[in-house]
C-alpha cells in the first residue's frame, strides 16, 4: 500500500447523501477480485448517459455534462467532498478500490458507512469526518468558478485552506500509523517475518508428518 503524505489537491463537491456502494461502483464490474481498473467505472450510472458493462470502452460512451466528475474544474481531483452516510449499502471492498484507482485519496464526509470506513484505511485512502456547519463551508468554497484547493496533512491531522485556520480532524492512532507507513494487513503481518519464519521453522522439527 502506498504510504500517505502531505499533499495539496483539488476538492470534488459531490453534493448528496447516503450515497450508497452500488453507486460508487455498480454491481455489474464486482467480477474482478484485482484492485485496478475499476476507475473508469466510478460512479458510472451517474457519470455515463448509457448503461455501463464490463469490457466497454469507456472513451467512446456518453458523459453525463451534469455530473460533477465532468466538470472540468475536478479533473485530476483527489479530495472528495460529499455528504452523511458516504459509502452505506453493501459491504463490497471494490468501493475504495474504485475511488483509490481514480485518484481520490482523502474523503470529507460528516458521516460514513462503519464497513465502507474501515475498508478505506485498509485500502491507503484517508476518510475524515467533519462537522457538518465546516462541510456546508467547504461545499460553498467548492462550487464556485475557480476549483477549491486545499492541504492535507495527515501528520499534524489537519486540513490547510489558503491563509484559512487550519481544520483540525480526529483519526485513531493505529490507523494514522499504517496509512503514514503505508501498512494493510498484509504489510503488518509480513513485519514479523521472522517470526514466522521461526516458528514455521520450529514446527517443522516438532512435527515433520505435518510438512511431508
Amino acid at each position: 500500500m502506498e504510504k500517505f503524505e502531505t499533499f495539496t489537491g483539488t476538492v470534488c463537491p459531490l453534493d448528496r447523501s447516503n450515497v450508497d456502494t452500488d453507486a460508487i461502483i455498480p454491481k455489474q464490474f464486482l467480477k474482478s477480485i484485482k484492485r485496478s481498473g475499476f476507475g473508469p467505472n466510478l460512479f458510472d450510472e451517474w457519470r455515463y448517459l448509457d448503461h455501463g458493462e464490463p469490457g466497454m470502452d469507456n472513451s467512446k460512451r456518453p458523459l453525463n455534462p451534469d455530473f460533477v466528475l465532468n466538470d472540468p474544474r475536478y479533473q485530476g481531483a483527489q479530495v472528495l467532498l460529499t455528504r452523511e452516510n458516504f459509502g452505506c449499502g453493501s459491504s463490497r471492498e471494490h468501493a475504495p478500490w474504485a475511488l483509490d484507482d481514480y485518484g481520490f485519496r482523502v474523503i470529507l464526509a460528516p458521516s460514513y458507512a462503519d464497513i465502507f470506513f474501515n475498508n478505506c484505511f485498509k485500502n491507503g485512502i484517508l476518510p475524515v469526518v467533519l462537522d457538518e456547519k465546516i462541510v456546508d463551508e467547504l461545499f460553498a468554497q467548492a462550487t464556485l468558478e475557480q476549483a477549491l484547493t486545499l492541504t492535507v496533512d495527515l501528520q499534524q491531522q489537519q486540513l490547510v485552506v489558503g491563509d484559512s485556520q487550519p481544520i483540525p480532524f480526529e483519526v485513531d492512532p493505529f490507523r494514522k500509523h499504517c496509512l503514514l507507513n503505508g501498512l494493510d494487513d498484509i504489510g503488518l503481518t509480513l513485519q514479523h517475518v521472522d517470526l514466522i519464519k521461526a516458528y514455521e521453522a520450529r514446527r517443522a522439527d516438532e512435527a515433520p508428518w505435518l510438512f511431508s
